[in-house]
């Protein structure tokens, strides 16, 4: 299978890194600097009243510069060590292979894939496949365990353990076939592009839908070539949809 990849990086923005690490950095910084000023100068016991009995202002003023000289330090340095971590899981992190990706081996010459396409209307498909039928839109789901479903209600499971609200991924998939399909049909043409809808998923509870096929990673490559071929879908026609799907990847 041929692949069509974006020039564009899945990493952040040089400039977003720069300024996640300016932010953590001048945190972290601060904190040091404010333990220092607090522990290490005379600073403190200057701004704490030390003449005779303390009155109830006086109190109150004494708590107020020990709890800031406890807190922020501390809250500085560690809200600025997690921001440069957050900015270096991100630089270095590796996404997940997706399905199309680990079984690109095992599908023909005669198919083009293109992942993270941005349709006109500013939508992004996760991965769209040119072949002899058409085209196909496949989204590939959670983890069974990050997912559950009732029906046609649909929730993931975030990292702080939180369950909430998740589009119906099978809709989502053949609402995105059928803008793909008013994309092509735009342009004016002798003959019409097929756009067919997938998730995969290795949930055997996920039931496919008129508009939405499921298939597991491994059926991929038979739920391709189980597709119809489309007869006026030519050649010529095949290398003309790849440079349109090329111009907005």
């Amino acid at each position: 299978m041929q692949l069509i990849t974006s020039p564009r990086t899945a990493r952040p923005p040089l400039g977003a890194v720069f300024v996640g690490l300016a932010v953590g950095s001048i945190l972290l910084l601060g904190g040091v600097f404010l333990a220092w000023v607090a522990f290490a100068t005379p600073v403190l016991t200057g701004l704490t009243p030390s003449t005779g009995r303390p009155g109830p202002a006086q109190v109150a003023l004494g708590g107020v510069i020990w709890g800031f000289t406890l807190v922020a330090p501390p809250s500085f340095a560690i809200i600025g060590a997690l921001r440069i971590g957050q900015v270096a899981r991100a630089v270095t992190a590796k996404p997940r292979p997706r399905a199309m990706t680990r079984m690109a081996a095992s599908i023909g010459d005669e198919y083009t894939a293109a992942a993270n396409v941005r349709l006109p209307d500013g939508r992004v498909v996760r991965d769209l496949v040119l072949g002899p039928f058409g085209l196909a839109v496949i989204s590939e789901l959670p983890p069974p365990r990050a997912t559950r479903h009732t029906g046609v209600s649909w929730e993931i499971k975030h990292s702080n353990g939180r369950w909430v609200h998740l589009e119906n991924p099978l809709e989502r998939a053949a609402r995105d076939g059928e803008r793909v399909r008013r994309w092509f049909a735009a342009s004016e043409r002798d003959y019409v592009v097929k756009v067919y809808a997938a998730v995969v998923t290795a949930d055997p509870s996920v039931e496919r839908t008129p508009g939405c096929a499921v298939v597991t990673t491994e059926q991929i490559p038979a739920w391709l070539a189980s597709l119809p071929p489309a007869r006026a879908l030519t050649p010529d026609r095949q290398a003309e949809l790849i440079e349109e799907i090329r111009a907005i990847v």
